[in-house]
């Protein structure tokens, strides 16, 4: 879930909220782990089934038809950008002569074939990427302490509690909401290992939110009030770290940390994506769906937008409002007809 948020959230955030960015992710923090416990109660209630699957139990076939075409509406813009985040970080920060679709085919090409052969695969090579995007993050975090300076986290409120609630707003559109589809995986976890869900998915959660905290409040403690005014914070912070003048520009450490961790996410909503609208329209394959899939991700990314200030403004205003419309409020019901029905046998 995190990806490339650790770069890319801390700047946009820290201009919305000022230094109560920190405040604003605990607040969208607690709204993940709300999402997280609503999966969790369906999970627990239906453990064989996915999302799409309990969903039709519940609230009906016609319901569950609308909200999903809902839902893949925002899935479908949601894998395009997360490939372009990649593609506007390498054209604006690094590779400044290279053209976007270089990099944005390239991931979706290795991101689709990764999806098509399987979950068992993805998890097995994600668990060594996710521990090098982890290390390379925290080491950039670690070498910037002597660049640290306290003071600039105060005032924390200097403009009221309003900046706080907006900040909120977009971190929960960007990442947390994507929670969502965890849905349609839980159910291959083992059988035997069922019980270790909520403690593994809810310390996840807390890992990823600890993350951020910390890559945002480097970025306040680096550069004060004008740590938003740097889009990429946690880039920036790589760049001025010196060690005896022998480790000097480590960004594209962060570079690299960004690859992975989008090209994990990307892979996974392309999975998770070709499942949904496999399980929605009732299609035997569901597997035959992820390169197309990862196709039109590629050709959105083309068209989507024509300038980098209208990604932004789609980022920061548009999702949370679409997120909230297509993931919170359909798996909201979900839920809650779940508890008012009480516990039911599947056939």
């Amino acid at each position: 879930m995190t990806g490339s948020s650790t770069i890319n959230i801390p700047g946009t955030l820290i201009g919305k909220a000022g230094n109560g960015a920190w405040l604003s992710l605990l607040l969208s923090g607690f709204g993940g782990l709300c999402m997280l416990l609503m999966l969790l109660f369906l999970n627990r209630r239906f453990p064989d089934l996915s999302y799409v699957d309990y969903s039709r139990e519940i609230i009906g076939n016609f319901l569950t038809v609308l909200f999903g075409l809902l839902s893949i509406t925002f899935i479908l813009q949601m894998e395009s950008a997360i490939v372009v985040d990649i593609g506007l970080f390498m054209v604006s920060s690094m590779l400044r002569e290279t053209p976007m679709y270089a990099f944005t085919f390239l991931i979706f090409l290795i991101a689709g074939l990764t999806a098509r052969a399987g979950i068992e695969i993805m998890a097995r090579m994600f668990t060594l990427l996710m521990l090098l995007s982890t290390l390379s993050v925290f080491i950039v975090l670690a070498m910037g302490l002597p660049d640290y300076h306290a003071n600039f986290l105060l005032p924390i409120l200097p403009k009221g509690f309003k900046p706080v609630i907006h900040g909120a707003v977009f971190t929960f559109g960007f990442p947390f909401v994507e929670i969502f589809l965890f849905g349609m995986l839980l159910q291959y976890v083992n059988v035997g290992e069922r019980k270790l869900i909520p403690k593994s998915m809810i310390i996840a959660l807390a890992a990823s939110l600890l993350t951020l905290l910390l890559s945002t409040i480097s970025g306040i403690l680096v550069f004060g009030d004008y740590a938003a005014d740097k889009p990429y914070s946690l880039f920036a912070v790589a760049r001025i770290v010196e060690f005896q003048e022998i480790i000097q520009r480590i960004e594209s450490i962060i570079g690299i940390s960004l690859i992975l961790g989008s090209f994990m996410k990307a892979t996974i909503t392309i999975y998770v994506f070709s499942m949904f609208a496999g399980r929605l329209f009732r299609l035997k394959d569901c597997s035959v769906l992820v390169m197309p899939l990862a196709l039109i991700g590629f050709l959105m990314g083309l068209v989507t937008f024509d300038s980098i200030s209208q990604w932004g403004n789609m980022v920061t205003v548009v999702h949370p409002v679409w997120t909230a419309a297509v993931f919170s409020f359909p798996l909201l019901l979900v839920t809650l007809s779940a508890i008012l029905r009480g516990k039911r046998q599947i056939p």
